[in-house]
């Protein structure tokens, strides 16, 4: 019986391992393409939370989707000489649509009072509260995602804005049996990352729980400190991209998620 000839097989391996490399690159494939990611904030500049992870998969070929739910009327600071209304409305506007192309994000901003008229009780909020999510309903239903990002119960700074809309994303993934599966997401900052006491337990996780750890590259920061400059009503000018890493990824190349995870069986106790 004549030996099969394994260097000449190897090569033939070699070479189609070549050819197919080639063709994928000829193509422009990416390993993410088809994917759909959607992540879902309440104001301008808010993305910046999880910007490099935006960045990375965008750069994977991922379809990324920005929804942006409130017009950030609100936002008052020293550096737009505590300006607030109309005027702040359109400057954030143009920051976000700035910020979103770098990303490489495909932008929907809502148009949503902020603070979603709190002050004037329940017919002035609820009103807002009810229809972020039948408008977050359409959107998803249109989009079809794969994967679904927002805050959980933290709101990453406690902020109302923040956590009504994380928890309008929740309502309306666990609404109905979604025809497309999606998987949701609420990012988080670990708990032991956080020096100060009380600001761990007020918006601090357990690491047990942050169970999805993406790891970023140095060009995917460039890109989240780029866009984080597009939002020049709200910054420091003097903020560089070392204190934005310091900041807010505590100087680690990771964004941290918990994904959501339902039940797998039905029990007629709460005494598991």
């Amino acid at each position: 019986m004549k030996k099969p000839n394994f260097r000449f097989l190897f090569s033939s391996a070699l070479t189609l391992v070549l050819m197919l490399s080639v063709q994928h690159e000829l193509h422009g494939q990416k390993p993410l393409e088809g994917k759909v990611l959607m992540a879902i904030f309440a104001h301008p500049d808010d993305e910046g939370t999880v910007a490099p992870i935006l960045a990375k998969y965008s750069r994977e070929g991922a379809q990324i989707h920005l929804v942006t739910v409130t017009d950030g009327r609100y936002g008052s600071n020293e550096f737009n000489n505590h300006m607030e209304g109309d005027t702040l409305v359109a400057i954030r506007r143009e920051e976000l649509k700035c910020s979103a192309a770098i990303l490489g994000a495909k932008l929907r901003h809502l148009d949503y009072h902020d603070q979603l008229r709190a002050a004037e009780g329940y017919d002035g909020h609820i009103p807002q509260a009810r229809g972020i999510i039948k408008d977050l309903n359409a959107i998803i239903e249109e989009v079809k995602p794969d994967v679904l990002i927002t805050w959980g119960p933290d709101g990453w700074s406690n902020h109302m804005d923040h956590r009504l809309v994380g928890a309008s994303v929740t309502q309306v993934y666990l609404s109905k049996n979604w025809e497309k599966p999606m998987s949701l997401y609420f990012c988080g900052v670990p708990s032991d990352l956080i020096e100060n006491p009380e600001e761990r337990m007020l918006h601090g996780l357990e690491r047990k729980y942050l169970t999805t750890k993406v790891a970023f590259t140095d060009e995917d920061l460039d890109k989240a400190y780029l866009s984080h400059k597009c939002h020049k009503s709200q910054i420091n000018p003097e903020t560089t991209k070392e204190d934005l890493k310091k900041n807010w990824y505590k100087n680690s190349m990771f964004i941290y998620l918990r994904k959501f995870e339902g039940p797998k069986e039905t029990s007629d106790t709460v005494f598991d």
